[in-house]
């Protein structure tokens, strides 16, 4: 059986390179803003989803009973064990709390470009701090982030919303409560579906036509003042967006951002500020997205507190670096390749090897007896600096000769001096 399980994904050394890349540039975007990485558990009790969710990711759920009669779920997001670890401490833990993680989530659902049934997320979430402040410097990570892999402003645009937009456009025509949540899963498909398609299921919510159509015309604004003019200049959404579009300003990072009203997210714990990235050529799904989620500990049993974080998969982003030509060539990483010329110096070559690991060198020992040609090519498509070989005359002598693979220079080097 050489295939694995549909949707998910085996990573050889070539691609375990690749995904240590990305994580590393993950880690580094957000501890230069001061963030901490924690973890949890991948398999968590069934109901840690399915009471604060809406139908359709309890419908994509690997959830099942265990051998104690429980029901439990693989993880399909971080932001519910994030609340869980969040709520077991509450009042002890200092604020503002800046947590991330590199978890692995699944969901079964189907597979696509950029998307699989499981994929590795990084999750950046600030505890806390209730003002738009928080949520800039979400985007800071963010843009810190695109930036060191190669991107600019001209491959990737952040559209930013508020879930206050909607909430305010809803109310005005009286939907409210647990409507709401329903017709925020489907605003967020309008980039997915025909427009006749919105309106049907708009309508199965009980909306008609003049309210459909006022929530899609302003849904379609990007532009501050058109909104403002929509809303009405005393608009909490719209001062909420003026001030987050200063802020980033500040960072430096406006150029990247956007304002998009249809942005919603639609899972239903969003409460204010919503965004995502996506590639300007508009050929993949969104690259990640996020927003802040005030009262998502009251739908655990808990206090609510401020929070606000972003996801950000592993895979989208890579179908993007890869067109535009920025993946890394990564060689495996060892410095030295040491061989040994005859079995009779097998030995010998194992002290040598274990004298440059000592002093901090990565090195592959040859293992069995190859020819110098052999050992030249694997040297170059390891990507090693040099190659060690153990030869009769020069062992005798307490030498090694070690070739510069990189100008081609050869010395002899006393084994004590390695």
């Amino acid at each position: 059986m050489a295939q694995g399980v549909r949707g998910t994904r085996d990573f050889y050394p070539e691609d375990m390179r690749l995904r240590n890349w990305l994580f590393d540039r993950f880690r580094s975007a957000a501890r230069e803003h001061g963030f901490e990485e924690y973890d949890a558990p991948v398999l968590e009790h069934e109901d840690l989803y399915t009471r604060k969710q809406g139908e359709e990711i309890t419908q994509q759920l690997y959830g099942f009973e265990d051998k104690g009669g429980r029901r439990v779920a693989l993880r399909p997001e971080m932001t519910p064990s994030l609340a869980r670890m969040v709520m077991a401490r509450a009042g002890a833990l200092p604020t503002p709390i800046k947590w991330f993680s590199i978890p692995q989530c699944w969901r079964y659902e189907r597979t696509q470009r950029g998307r699989g049934r499981e994929h590795y997320q990084w999750n950046v979430d600030i505890w806390g701090a209730d003002g738009v402040e928080a949520d800039a410097e979400l985007l800071s990570v963010l843009v810190s982030f695109f930036r060191s892999v190669g991107l600019t402003s001209d491959d990737l645009s952040i559209r930013v919303s508020s879930r206050k937009v909607l909430e305010e456009v809803l109310g005005s025509i009286g939907v409210t409560g647990e409507a709401f949540p329903a017709v925020c899963v489907i605003v967020d498909k309008m980039d997915k579906l025909p427009q006749d398609a919105i309106a049907a299921q708009l309508s199965e919510q009980g909306l008609g036509e003049d309210d459909i159509s006022s929530v899609t015309s302003v849904l379609g604004l990007s532009d501050i003042s058109q909104l403002s003019s929509a809303l009405g200049s005393d608009s909490p959404a719209v001062s909420e967006l003026t001030e987050l579009f200063q802020l980033a300003s500040a960072y430096g990072i406006e150029e990247w951002l956007s304002l998009d009203a249809s942005v919603v997210r639609g899972l239903a714990y969003y409460t204010g500020p919503v965004f995502e990235a996506h590639d300007r050529a508009g050929e993949l799904r969104a690259v990640c997205g996020g927003g802040r989620y005030d009262r998502l500990l009251s739908t655990l049993g808990g206090k609510d507190m401020p929070a606000t974080g972003f996801g950000f998969g592993d895979m989208v982003i890579m179908e993007l670096l890869a067109d535009k030509g920025l993946v890394p060539d990564l060689p495996s990483g060892n410095e030295d390749v040491v061989m040994s010329l005859g079995e009779d110096l097998r030995h010998a070559a194992m002290s040598v090897a274990s004298k440059l690991r000592e002093s901090g060198r990565s090195v592959d020992l040859v293992l069995d007896d190859k020819r110098m040609k052999w050992a030249f090519k694997h040297a170059d498509r390891t990507g090693a600096q040099r190659l060690v070989m153990v030869m009769p005359d020069e062992w005798s002598s307490g030498n090694v000769r070690i070739k510069d693979l990189d100008t081609g220079e050869e010395s002899d080097v006393a084994f004590d001096d390695l």
